[in-house]
């Protein structure tokens, strides 16, 4: 043992920093060479988790449990976003959840199956469980469960191989269950539920054959035809939505834990838009929030990362979230709802004006720029300036703007004026001014709204700015005197003032905890969008070292930990739910936070790139952005960095910098 030990110390010696940490990790999940994660389960460890996945018109919430005999469980939640319940409200998504008795019978050698041992599990945009019954004989079953990409079906195939000497028989009961609701609670009437067995019955496998049968859990419309459904084109078509996102947009760094979780962010914040009746719409989704959109979720977080991914359904529910909540613009300036529900046919604004103009123009601003689209960006201006001038209207006699609540909506105090609206309202000012000088906006137009930016620059830091439980950083509100996650919000839109002590907060054992930063000190209560904005403020403000350890301990958490594959929404509320915007926000730790990317025009940006000590390389491939197609690359030269942006194989920029030094990047 002793031998082992050495070598293995040995061999250490020759391993980069981030394989090392992963040579020695005890996590549950383990990274696979196709770019997924695999539990391999062991007896006598049982373990629940919950995975949501989402299609055009169905969403999917996967609660798999293995017991302590290796036997699966399995829970199906599915919500039908565009069949509509009463009232039809946020939550009025058709919703049925199927459990295990909703599987059919399983048979080999005409024995039904008993004794089932899960050996591994493993996700990738879709999920498969790996079994060998007992007393089967060498066949083992796969179970492939994934939602269709167009479809109001989720479908779960069973694959049976045959791994023995000898032909075997298996068969799938023809099992079906169906669900009629009341019509009375239907907006559109009766809907039908069903799970069933698709061409089920007896297969005869020869040694080393395979064979499958789905079941299929489907929902429509009382009175409509039942679909035909082609499992394999379901499968294919899934597995091509998959790889799609994953093709563009690629990271590239030394830790293959932060590479493959940007990887999976991009797929959960990508797949969740739906097809609605107001046109596409993303959604959070956690089997509460559906066929709506929201100015922080949609407009705030996810907006402004979509034009990078290139992906043309997320830029379409982009502008069309944008379109949606310029409806309510108003002469009387009255505020736009901080949600349309309902696809789009109502609102909600029980919190009241939450900061929601100043999250729609800091949105809309940063999108219209990195979409590059002069006709989107002209449509998007009249929301911008709409919402600016709102915002404008609310300042208070301090300099800073007032308002009902913040995005946690009073969960916890936010006083009149909040650091996070104020700061917000800062950047898409700043954002105004780049985009209108695109746009060819009145120059006196312009330079107002740069004086409005730097007055309220100089109003953040004379209101918000205190000394906060012995950190000379910012209280949230007036009266505050406990330090609060989102007092990180400065250090992303490029105010700098505190930085030092902020990022001394944020990564104390006042805030930090296990899961990341704490609502507000002293409190259990966290919401990862918080920690995302956290972890990207302090890579922009150049704590590269201690902001890259820190973003590679809660990675690796939500990886390949107890609850995986993606950042969550919050705990103990929501149960940390797999909400969509929160993924987006991963990303952007990257696009903006490690490499820097500041959009200044519809063909022009800024790079500010960030290298941890321990780092030769990293580097973002295939980014879809500012009209075009291009690579940004970051590597060691000395005490130096080397950066080079590339386009069509030809260097747009190459330069050898000091670590902090921003570059102009000019795409025309």
């Amino acid at each position: 043992m002793q031998l082992i030990l050495i070598s293995l110390l040995m061999c250490s010696l020759f391993l980069p920093p981030a394989l090392w940490a992963q040579a020695l990790d005890t996590s549950r999940w383990k990274i696979d060479p196709d770019g997924g994660i695999t539990w391999e389960v062991r007896s006598g460890l049982p373990h629940q988790d919950q995975i949501e996945m989402s299609g055009r018109k169905v969403s999917l919430i996967l609660t798999y449990s293995v017991r302590e005999n290796g036997s699966l469980s399995l829970t199906r939640q599915l919500v039908f976003p565009t069949l509509r319940t009463i009232p039809n409200d946020t939550h009025a998504s058709l919703s049925y959840t199927f459990a295990d008795d909703a599987a059919p019978r399983l048979f080999v050698a005409g024995h039904a199956v008993a004794g089932e041992v899960v050996s591994a599990v493993h996700i990738r945009g879709l999920v498969t469980f790996d079994s060998a019954p007992s007393q089967a004989n060498g066949v083992t079953l796969r179970r492939t469960i994934f939602p269709s990409t167009t479809g109001r079906l989720v479908l779960e195939k069973y694959t049976f191989t045959n791994g023995g000497t000898h032909e075997a028989q298996v068969e799938v009961e023809s099992t079906q269950k169906i669900v009629r609701t009341s019509a009375a609670r239907g907006v559109t009437g009766e809907y039908l539920i069903s799970a069933e067995v698709l061409d089920a019955g007896v297969r005869t496998l020869k040694p080393g054959k395979s064979a499958s049968i789905a079941v299929a859990f489907t929902a429509r419309e009382a009175g409509t035809a039942k679909p035909v459904l082609d499992v394999e084109a379901e499968e294919k078509a899934r597995r091509d939505r998959v790889e799609s996102f994953l093709s563009k947009l690629r990271l590239e760094t030394p830790d293959p834990v932060l590479n493959t979780e940007f990887a999976f962010a991009k797929i959960r914040t990508t797949e969740s838009i739906y097809e609605t009746k107001g046109g596409l719409m993303h959604g959070p989704g956690g089997g509460a929030y559906y066929a709506a959109i929201w100015a922080n979720d949609q407009a705030e977080y996810a907006n402004p990362f979509f034009p990078f991914l290139g992906e043309a359904t997320a830029n379409e529910s982009a502008i069309n979230a944008f379109r949606h909540f310029a409806r309510y613009m108003n002469p009387d300036y009255k505020p736009i709802p901080s949600s349309i529900i309902a696809e789009g046919t109502s609102f909600w604004n029980g919190a009241g004006d939450r900061g929601d103009m100043a999250m729609i123009a800091y949105g809309a601003s940063r999108f219209a720029l990195a979409y590059g689209d002069q006709p989107t960006a002209e449509e998007l201006w009249k929301l911008i300036s709409w919402c600016l001038e709102y915002c404008r209207r609310k300042v208070n006699a301090d300099g800073v703007v007032a308002s009902d609540s913040d995005e946690l909506e009073g969960r916890f105090p936010a006083g009149k004026a909040n650091l996070n609206t104020s700061s917000l309202y800062y950047d898409a000012l700043n954002s105004a001014v780049f985009l209108g000088r695109e746009l060819k906006r009145p120059e006196a137009e312009l330079r107002q709204f740069a004086q409005q930016a730097e007055a309220m620059h100089v109003a953040i830091e004379r209101y918000f700015g205190a000394k906060v439980q012995g950190f000379d950083a910012y209280r949230y509100y007036a009266g505050n005197d406990v330090l609060r996650a989102w007092i990180c919000t400065p250090l992303t839109v490029g105010i700098f003032d505190r930085k030092q002590s902020v990022i001394q907060a944020l990564f104390s054992p006042t805030l930090w905890t296990d899961d990341g930063l704490a609502s507000q000190a002293g409190s259990k209560t966290f919401w990862d969008r918080a920690t995302l904005y956290g972890l990207r403020g302090a890579l922009a403000a150049g704590e590269t070292d201690r902001a890259v350890s820190f973003l590679a301990k809660y990675s690796r958490r939500r990886l390949l930990g107890e609850h995986v594959p993606y950042p969550v929404e919050a705990w103990p509320e929501g149960n940390q739910r797999h909400l969509a915007a929160e993924s987006a926000l991963y990303c952007r730790i990257f696009t903006e936070g490690l490499f820097g990317i500041r959009p200044t025009g519809l063909r022009s940006f800024q790079i500010n790139p960030r290298l941890p000590t321990d780092w030769d390389h990293a580097n973002l491939r295939d980014i879809h952005a500012f009209g075009a197609t291009f690579d940004i690359t970051i590597s060691r030269a000395g005490e130096k960095l080397q950066v080079e942006v590339i386009r069509a194989g030809r260097k747009l920029t190459s330069q050898v910098i000091e670590s902090g030094k921003a570059i102009d990047v000019q795409l025309r």
